[in-house]
């Protein structure tokens, strides 16, 4: 919780971070409705609403691998990675901090996506609130867990802002996709196949905070 809240007091101070992630998701969104909304007559379809999931969590995504990038720098430039490894405290409180951090700031872009996507396109996002908050804390958790496991990996890495999403991607493929089958399936009214999802992002994040915790250590050392 230290290092979590060392990391969100830094950010909002130099609103670094979580400023560039909401412009480039609301760039993203923005973009995706002049390229799938037209003026009636021009064959605008009808069902417009029913991609609005997909506009969500690629945005998300896309906003979220510009965050990870940047998660470690200040760990990088200053040096104090190696303090923190060397403190007397487990490794494994390092990556929960970072994770936490990480998080947060994933999440304040989700809040800032999910009403354009409903401004922008009328989809019916906010008629279940309890489903659609279960399925983005969830979708943010896994993000943060795995993220953060590669971003402190590719640290001290040259080419790190080419390979994050190279090495991170596949891995996600599985939260996202989990992640925007209960977005559509609550769209339809299909609330039991919403929370399978879930269910499938909860046992996605308790798996990969697992193995997280028991790789990180030896990822960063090496």
């Amino acid at each position: 919780m230290t290092l979590a809240w060392k990391d969100v007091r830094v950010e909002f101070r130099s609103r670094e971070i979580v400023y560039t992630m909401c412009f480039f998701a609301a760039m993203v969104v923005l973009l995706f409705s002049f390229a799938f909304l037209r003026p009636s007559g021009e064959g605008q379809t009808n069902n417009v609403a029913d991609l609005s999931p997909g506009f969500v969590w690629v945005a998300v995504l896309f906003a979220g691998t510009l965050g990870l990038s940047r998660a470690f720098d200040r760990e990088r430039e200053s040096g104090t990675m190696r303090g923190l490894l060397l403190a007397p405290i487990p490794r494994a409180s390092i990556f929960l901090g970072k994770a936490l951090a990480i998080f947060i700031m994933i999440f304040l872009v989700q809040i800032v996506v999910v009403p354009l996507v409903v401004l922008f396109f009328d989809a019916p996002l906010l008629e279940y609130p309890l489903v659609l908050v279960c399925t983005l804390l969830l979708g943010s958790a896994g993000f943060a867990i795995v993220g953060s496991v590669f971003a402190a990996m590719l640290l001290k890495t040259g080419s790190r802002d080419v390979l994050l999403p190279v090495v991170l991607y596949p891995i996600l493929v599985p939260l996202f996709i989990a992640a925007i089958k209960s977005t559509t399936s609550m769209l339809e009214g299909g609330l039991a196949d919403s929370w399978f999802w879930i269910r499938f992002l909860g046992v996605y994040d308790t798996i990969f905070t697992v193995a997280a915790l028991w790789t990180f250590e030896s990822l960063v050392i090496e």
